[in-house]
């Protein structure tokens, strides 16, 4: 507690600042796949010199679950566009295979816990060696929502199988990624689009509606026509709606007669998973029988009444037209940028995002690739000065960058973490845990009687920062820097950090505090900050001996510098 009350001034002033095999061949395998994508031989976009180790921490924090030394190092002998052609080229690590064989052990009636995913991410997130993959994934969950609170609570399997789809397409196209996130179970579940039957006005039967309002206001388009900047659409000095009533429910329709996938066809095959051991990650299919055959008009297009029932070129048809809306390359890319840099992108910046999404170079339209470049190597995102606000840090990415950048190892090798939803003594956020399809905040969240709102801008990590999550956040912290994380097995917890490095330099705090500074914020620490905590960590007194003493004061010197630079408002706004 006593070093809990060294930080908390520095801290608080965040809220005044701001059982079977699976298929052998991939189900997921769409024509067009990455490999299929025509990108320029050299990539667009401005090039950078080799960064100095300040410019790439930032580059990393941004770019990965975050940096440690031999990173910025490394990084800072070549360039960003070497770092993200290598970034592209390394395989995927996966998911589902670390799932399979705890599936496979399972009695009839039995679940998998969502434990076993959480262990998975945190491990992916400190050893993956592609970091940018498993980081753009991570954004696209927090985009293409679904979670574990409600019906997915034990869907563990699945679950992970639709977190390896976004990460598959996170370097893909968008096209695949929209149509592979129409088509996963685990959506249909969640947007109650799985098993959505035909109308039926004899039975006051009509199409579930969820899916369709979703995936145009929350994954491609949004509620207002955009510009290419972002800004809106005005008619007669109004904003122009994307889509209305009649948008939804000719969308609906053409969201009927999909569910289970496999080889079956029959009405059983379509009302019963257990029909197919694989249902809960094979793609969900076209049931022509439970398919609208009605005309479906949305978005301009119209699809004519039909004598036999087609939900995969209707699907094709729906899918086209929302990649195709101009839309899209503005209201994607702005929140790509939300995620990976600011929450506050100028118009031109996402201008210039939205026009890698409609052309990559090479005449292609949703290059993820592409759109990814253009987020992190444009001027705004590269130059701290181009962008006054930054991010806040959510809190996952909180206790990420600590286990990357202190080397966190597993005692059992799984990194058992549990579930870190309560805001008054852990996170206030699980990965894939969200309340709700607009995730754990909203992308124009602005908090109220704020200096923020007043600017007319937004701060969408906001809407989880309250009293409670601000000194929940301080003491989970502490406790974790000092003691380890995850469950205690033995005395121990789990997970358990290197500080070997910083010990080095515990006889002198100004270098102790200065290397810290640039492998948690990008030498951001103001000098009166850097000041104030070297001061603090100066002031615990290092004994001459005996030996185990004196590593003991050296250990606890540490502790401090990390417990104040995480809990500093200036490590807090990621900028």
């Amino acid at each position: 507690m006593k070093l809990l009350r060294s930080c908390l001034p520095l801290f608080l002033g965040l809220l005044a600042a701001c059982g079977s095999t699976p298929p052998r061949s991939d189900p997921w395998a769409y024509p067009d796949s990455p490999a299929a994508i025509k990108r320029p031989a050299t990539p667009p976009g401005p090039r950078y010199p080799a960064p100095s180790p300040v410019e790439a921490s930032r580059f990393l924090q941004q770019a990965s679950f975050g940096p440690n030394q031999a990173e910025i190092d490394a990084l800072a002998r070549s360039d960003y566009h070497n770092w993200l052609k290598q970034q592209f080229s390394l395989p995927q690590t996966l998911f589902l295979p670390d799932v399979e064989p705890h599936h496979a052990q399972l009695a009839k009636g039995q679940n998998l816990r969502q434990q076993l995913f959480f262990e998975i991410f945190w491990k992916h997130a400190a050893t993956a060696p592609d970091q940018l993959r498993q980081r753009v994934a991570f954004a696209l969950s927090e985009i293409f929502v679904i979670s574990f609170e409600g019906m997915l609570d034990v869907k563990i399997r699945g679950v992970a199988s639709y977190y390896d789809m976004l990460g598959r397409n996170a370097f893909g196209d968008f096209r695949s990624l929209l149509e592979e996130v129409a088509r996963h179970p685990m959506m249909g579940i969640y947007l109650s689009h799985l098993k959505n039957q035909k109308e039926d006005p004899a039975k006051g039967r009509v199409p579930d509606e969820n899916f369709a309002r979703e995936i145009m206001q929350l994954f491609t388009i949004g509620l207002q026509e955009l510009n290419p900047d972002g800004s809106l659409k005005l008619k007669n000095g109004q904003p122009i709606e994307t889509y209305d009533m009649d948008d939804i429910t000719g969308l609906a329709r053409v969201f009927t007669g999909f569910s289970y996938g496999g080889p079956g066809s029959t009405d059983q095959h379509f009302f019963q998973q257990g029909k197919e051991p694989h249902w809960d990650i094979l793609p969900m299919k076209g049931y022509p029988k439970f398919h609208s055959a009605s005309e479906k008009h949305f978005l301009g297009v119209t699809i004519k009444p039909q004598t036999q029932a087609d939900p995969e070129g209707d699907l094709k048809i729906a899918l086209d037209r929302l990649f195709n809306h101009p839309n899209v390359g503005p209201f994607f890319g702005r929140q790509l940028i939300q995620r990976l840099v600011t929450s506050n992108p100028s118009p031109a910046y996402v201008e210039r995002v939205a026009r890698a999404f409609n052309d990559n170079g090479a005449g292609v339209r949703g290059d993820m690739q592409a759109v990814i470049r253009a987020v992190l190597l444009d001027p705004e995102a590269r130059n701290p000065a181009a962008s006054s606000s930054g991010k806040l840090r959510e809190p996952i990415l909180r206790l990420s960058q600590w286990m990357r950048a202190f080397h966190a190892t597993s005692a059992s090798g799984e990194f058992r973490m549990q579930n870190t939803d309560s805001p008054a003594n852990s996170l206030g956020q699980s990965p894939l845990r969200s309340p709700s399809v607009f995730n754990f905040y909203r992308p124009g969240f602005m908090p109220p009687g704020s200096e923020i709102a007043r600017k007319n801008m937004v701060a969408p990590e906001m809407q989880i920062v309250s009293e409670s999550a601000v000194a929940g956040y301080a003491n989970f912290i502490q406790t974790t820097i000092d003691a380890g994380a995850g469950r205690a097995e033995g005395g121990r917890r789990d997970i358990q950090p290197d500080y070997s490095a910083q010990m080095a330099l515990a006889s002198q705090p100004a270098s102790l505090v200065e290397q810290l500074d640039l492998l948690l914020t990008g030498q951001r620490l103001t000098e009166a900050s850097r000041q104030r905590i070297t001061t603090a960590v100066a002031a615990l007194p290092l004994p001459a001996s005996p030996a185990n003493a004196l590593e003991n004061a050296q250990r606890n010197r540490v502790k401090l510098a990390i417990l104040l630079v995480m809990v500093s408002p200036e490590y807090l706004v990621q900028k």
